[in-house]
């Protein structure tokens, strides 16, 4: 198995890009830490985690709240004792012109988005940094490389991701910790339920799809990084 006796915490784990990658996570052998803001959505998935004969711990977590994410890593670390992987998945997106957004818009999207992954990153570190092992897969989007109009707020808080994250890889290296961001594009995940006027969800990325992106990053030997993936729909930016 790719990931065995490998530790993986991964947030926005209740469903969408997180819950494929914590089920892909555990098939390979890891023991899984689930994060999310929903304690039945994390349930469910815990469920679905035991049924293929993984190791899981649900931990119902808001990501903004700085305790929060410190009592997710220490119950992480009081269960398995170390910590291999972290993905954070959790995010949220709104769309429309800059003219029309609202700024409780762009505090939800920076809070959740940059904020709320910056305090994972951060609180696995000196677990990590210990070891002298871990990786750290952040999830971006592509929209750091490619413009997508109605998408300013977003896009500012994935471009911060992008920019923290390349610092946060200079700096861990000398330690011997991985971080790398993962950009996918539109994605089918419950994020674009009611949203007006979203693309055709067929044509998007399987959450599964990117799971099996991040198990690469993931499972990359000691002496490789991959730190920073593009994964696009065959049609491009929908």
């Amino acid at each position: 198995m790719k990931l065995g006796g490998q530790v993986a915490v991964v947030t926005g784990a209740g469903r969408g890009i997180g819950r494929a990658a914590a089920l892909r996570f555990a098939r390979e052998g890891a023991a899984v830490v689930l994060a999310a803001r929903s304690a039945r959505e994390l349930a469910a998935v815990a469920r679905e985690v035991e049924q293929v004969g993984g190791r899981v711990l649900a931990v119902p977590t808001d990501v903004r709240q700085e305790p929060a994410v410190a009592a997710l890593v220490k119950r992480a670390l009081a269960e398995y004792a170390r910590i291999d992987v972290l993905v954070t998945a959790a995010g949220t997106a709104s769309f429309g012109p800059v003219a029309d957004s609202k700024t409780d818009d762009w505090d939800q999207m920076l809070a959740v988005n940059l904020r709320g992954a910056v305090l994972c990153c951060r609180a696995v570190l000196p677990a990590m940094m210990a070891q002298r092992r871990g990786t750290i897969i952040n999830i971006g989007s592509a929209v750091t490389s490619r413009t997508l109009t109605g998408s300013a707020a977003y896009t500012a808080s994935k471009y911060g991701l992008l920019g923290f994250s390349r610092v946060l890889a200079e700096e861990m290296r000398p330690h011997g910790v991985r971080v790398g961001v993962l950009s996918a594009g539109a994605t089918d995940t419950p994020l674009w339920e009611g949203m007006p006027g979203a693309p055709d969800r067929a044509r998007m990325l399987r959450p599964e799809q990117v799971a099996e992106a991040a198990l690469f990053m993931a499972a990359l030997e000691p002496n490789a990084t991959l730190e920073e993936l593009t994964l696009l729909p065959a049609g491009g930016i929908l």
